[in-house]
């Protein structure tokens, strides 16, 4: 193994003996490293950094700075022991700060999606029984997709239909509450998880084929390919499934259809709204807001209620 391999399995061991998972940077950096070999590099400069992290086509320029950012925070702590390190500035590949313009899946499609989702195929079926819950479990509760994947069984509480949400998104923690239909759909997967791998190497509720716990990479990926399967995603032509629904939508999804709810029973959404930004786990309300300004439908029953016309009905 080269010093650069024993270098990034510090780092790693490190960054985790700290509290940071650090699972799809870890991957990630393995592959940087690889290229480093590849190009005969015995340590990391700023050129080496931007070819590698520019190195996929068709993608955003999001993705760049952020396979850069994982090569710049290696490269910072490894600058510490070899100065020939090379920290690509800050700047160097500055992402254009874009939101994108969530896909609202209807009814029909997340239907589409889980019955996608059954036909998955593994020697054991967890994996289909995995990804439909999953599905089930973003569109019914919002949880952030990354929240859903790092539930521990523990976290799950099968009785009483509350999730515990530790130490997520800037470190805050939460209960959730389930309706109990959902509460019903997610014993049913743990009784048959337990029953199709009994001995499995990981505390986590949604687990993958093989025992372990799923891993986010993994779930996009699969996601985009059920996507491409039912029409929501145009495949490029190339190895890529195209661009299209994520699963942070189901979270957009989830917002999107209690707001419009509220707006339609005449509700006050402006003091509504600090409800459903807690629920959603939003550390400022004007995060929520962003919901109204990013759907033309909110967006119009907003403005109703403002003009003073019940939403829907005539002037």
């Amino acid at each position: 193994m080269s010093a650069m391999h024993d270098a990034l399995t510090q780092y790693v061991a490190l960054r985790r003996a700290l509290g940071t998972q650090l699972q799809e940077p870890a991957r990630t950096l393995i592959h940087f490293v690889e290229f480093l070999g590849r190009e005969g590099a015995e340590f990391i400069t700023s050129e080496l950094a931007l070819r590698w992290a520019m190195e996929p086509k068709l993608v955003q320029r999001a993705t760049w700075a952020r396979r850069l950012g994982m090569v710049r925070r290696f490269a910072s702590w490894l600058s510490t022991i070899d100065p020939r390190t090379e920290v690509p500035p800050r700047r160097l590949l500055a992402a254009r700060r874009r939101r994108n313009k969530p896909h609202i899946f209807t009814e029909q499609e997340i239907v589409r999606l889980m019955d996608e989702a059954a036909q998955l195929i593994s020697p054991t079926g967890l994996r289909a029984m995995t990804y439909a819950t999953l599905i089930g479990l973003l569109s019914a509760t919002g949880l952030r997709p990354g929240e859903a994947l790092a539930l521990d069984t523990g976290d799950v509480d099968l009785q009483s239909g509350i999730l515990a949400i530790r130490e997520s998104k800037f470190g805050k923690s939460r209960f959730v509450p389930v309706e109990d239909s959902t509460r019903a759909a997610l014993a049913r997967y743990a009784k048959q998880r337990d029953e199709l791998c009994s001995r499995r190497a990981t505390e986590a509720f949604l687990v993958s084929d093989r025992g372990g716990r799923l891993h986010a990479c993994a779930a996009r990926r699969t996601f985009a390919k059920m996507s491409c399967a039912i029409g929501l995603r145009a495949p490029t032509g190339s190895r890529r499934t195209g661009r299209g629904p994520r699963l942070q939508d189901f979270r957009h999804s989830f917002a999107t259809r209690r707001l419009i709810e509220w707006y339609r029973a005449g509700l006050d959404v402006g003091r509504e709204l600090p409800k459903l930004a807690t629920y959603l786990g939003h550390v400022d309300v004007g995060h929520t807001y962003w919901y109204i300004e990013a759907v033309p439908e909110l967006l119009q029953l907003a403005t109703e209620r403002l003009g003073g016309r019940q939403p829907g009905g005539e002037q």
